[in-house]
């Protein structure tokens, strides 16, 4: 392609509402354009970059013997009320785009396919004999997000693979698990990334196993804990460690003590000379189930600890069913605002202990929900302290010496829901500690089991002629955001430096002069071998200055720059490595052979 027949714009300063380098740079490099709130244009290059992606999760995906189809962005309510998500997905999250046609039928622009695809088992799969099956797609989703930013990491608009499969019982599952764990290490790895896969929480898809593929990148949202060791790696999310030991107790009798101006942890300890370890602190939460009734929430917890709210949430999902709902659509630490509506008498906050009364909730009301008892956890690590420090129920006042089943009765409910740290020390070795890294999410797999074909009702018959219902895994993988995650892990303060296998182009030819006939000629002439040849070749031709498309051509990101300059006298061209910014010169003759070799070596397709 030759830039002066191309579109192509580039721009010298940052956009004014881009937040992390690879947003800023595919602005301004001319890659994208923003149309809207998290709703963007691909324009030719970034979608020849889309292509590569695509590709190469395509390559994969057929290698296992996936089957690639393309399932309707449109999707009918009634399919998602079946799984039990409407709710949770239009409400609770509310990152589903809903719709009304002029039949009056309720419809959704599609954030995932899981109901639709197990419409089409449930209708199509009926024996053992035709599975496994594993189908997937490349196709835009959408998720009506609140802060849509950072480009296409997270936008509202954007191209995913998704794919989903049926087996018959959990060995084929977790046979079609692996297959998908080596087919996303195989596509990052052919699209030049660095990542680390970790075990993940698995959100609103549901299931039990789940692993994320994180691009490491400095800005990403995610952070990952992992052991150097290489047997451990997990979201902070879903990680678990081993906390410190606690100190033993300074307090050896039970007593009430006059605290002042001790609302925190920090405060508590500087004011008693204590160590958080001793400490049992009581942090309320406000549970909303999807039936409308609103649950307090009392977790004991080490001082030194924080709550994991994703573990948290977690378990109290599992209780719905005894408040009568099936999902939590929304848990947060109430505000003054909040406790308005339910609380009867003013809570004494920063000093609340394990058993303040259930009298503090009012009765319900017919607006409001309120189940009238504290749900009360204890999370392992304040389970076995002893002569503990705990609020009194009453402000400015503390005990100290306190013990469970003496003071106080010791929640029915213990769990696990502390938040790991960095610094911790490993569950499957403790001499290994957690250290942390930043991370991009671009690939999540997960074991659904029946989830969904036991709410919708996909069954197949088995050997012994017994109807069963399909076990089921899901797999996706964010395309555009993956291109974006590439970006955001190599670049430099001159622009883009794009891996071979999934940039745009693999070389640009730089014509210093175009009143200079000579070097034009050799351009034009390597311009039209390059491409010959399988490499693919962008031709710089335009009438400016040889700095400004120096610069363009590094803002872009194109691996490999051939130029047409002085050395053309000796019968040679300038060769400049992007990465590296390497240059040499090399005989015109040799120019496509030396490129080549280039290309596979950083491929991985000379191997």
């Amino acid at each position: 392609m030759r830039l002066s027949q191309m579109l192509f714009v580039t721009l010298r300063d940052d956009p004014a509402d881009a937040e992390i380098p690879s947003h800023k740079l595919l602005l301004r490099a001319g890659y994208i354009r923003r149309i809207g709130s998290g709703i963007y244009a691909y324009l030719p290059l970034m979608w020849r970059v889309l292509q590569k992606v695509s590709q190469i999760v395509r390559e994969e995906m057929n290698a296992t013997g996936a089957q690639e189809c393309l399932l309707p962005q449109l999707q009918p309510a009634d399919l998602w009320r079946e799984s039990g998500r409407w709710d949770t997905y239009t409400k609770a999250e509310g990152i589903m785009f809903a719709l009304i046609d002029r039949r009056e039928q309720e419809l959704a622009l599609g954030p995932t396919h899981e109901e639709v695809i197990t419409t089409i088992a449930r209708d199509m799969i009926r024996s053992y004999r035709q599975l496994p099956l594993h189908l997937y797609q490349i196709q835009t989703k959408f998720r009506d997000e609140i802060r849509p930013r950072f480009g296409l990491m997270r936008g509202r608009e954007f191209i995913m693979k998704d794919g989903y499969s049926f087996n018959a019982d959990e060995e084929s599952l977790k046979k079609t698990y692996q297959d998908m764990y080596q087919a996303y290490s195989n596509m990052l790895r052919r699209s030049g990334l660095a990542f680390r896969a970790v075990e993940a929480d698995s959100g609103a898809i549901g299931g039990s196993g789940s692993t994320e593929f994180m691009v490491l990148a400095e800005a990403g949202e995610d952070e990952v804990l992992y052991t150097e060791d290489g047997q451990y790696a997990a979201n902070v999310e879903k990680a678990v460690s081993l906390p410190a030991d606690a100190e033993p107790s300074s307090f050896t009798t039970y007593e009430k003590r006059e605290t002042p101006g001790t609302e925190t942890i920090e405060k508590l300890c500087d004011f008693l000379k204590c160590s958080p370890t001793q400490v049992v602190k009581n942090v309320l939460y406000e549970a909303v189930y999807d039936n409308g009734i609103t649950v307090l929430v009392l977790v004991s917890i080490r001082g030194d600890q924080e709550v994991n709210e994703v573990k948290l949430q977690n378990e109290l999902t599992k209780l719905a069913s005894q408040y009568g709902a099936k999902t939590i659509l929304k848990l947060a630490v109430p505000d003054a605002d909040a406790q308005k509506k339910w609380t009867a008498k003013s809570l004494p906050l920063g000093y609340i202990a394990p058993d303040i009364a259930d009298d503090y909730i009012q009765r319900q009301q017919e607006e409001n929900q309120f189940h009238p008892k504290f749900l009360r956890l204890v999370d392992k690590t304040a389970v076995d302290l002893k002569n503990f420090v705990t609020g009194a129920n009453e402000s400015g006042y503390h005990v100290v010496g306190a013990n469970w089943e003496e003071q106080f009765s010791l929640p029915e409910l213990t769990v696990d829901i502390r938040k790991a740290r960095p610094g911790d020390r490993a569950i499957h070795n403790p001499e290994q500690t957690l250290k942390s890294a930043r991370g991009i999410e671009v690939g999540h797999i997960f074991q659904l089991g029946t989830k969904y074909s036991q709410a919708m009702g996909a069954t197949y018959t088995n050997e012994q002629g017994e109807e069963k219902p399909l076990i089921m895994g899901c797999y996706g993988v964010g395309v555009s955001r993956l291109a974006q995650a590439a970006v955001e892990q190599s670049y430099d303060q001159d622009g883009i430096i794009w891996p071979v296998a999934i940039a745009p182009y693999h070389a640009i030819v730089t014509i210093p002069n175009i009143n200079d006939a000579q070097q034009v000629e050799i351009a034009e002439k390597l311009y039209t071998e390059l491409n010959q040849a399988g490499i693919e070749t962008l031709l710089d031709d335009r009438n400016e200055r040889a700095g400004v498309k120096f610069k363009d051509a590094d803002l872009i990101g194109i691996p490999y720059r051939i130029v047409t300059g002085r050395a053309i006298a000796n019968g040679k061209v300038e060769v400049v490595e992007r990465q590296s910014h390497n240059s040499q010169e090399i005989p015109i003759t040799e120019v496509v052979s030396t490129l080549k070799g280039w290309i596979s070596q950083a491929t991985g397709n000379g191997k």
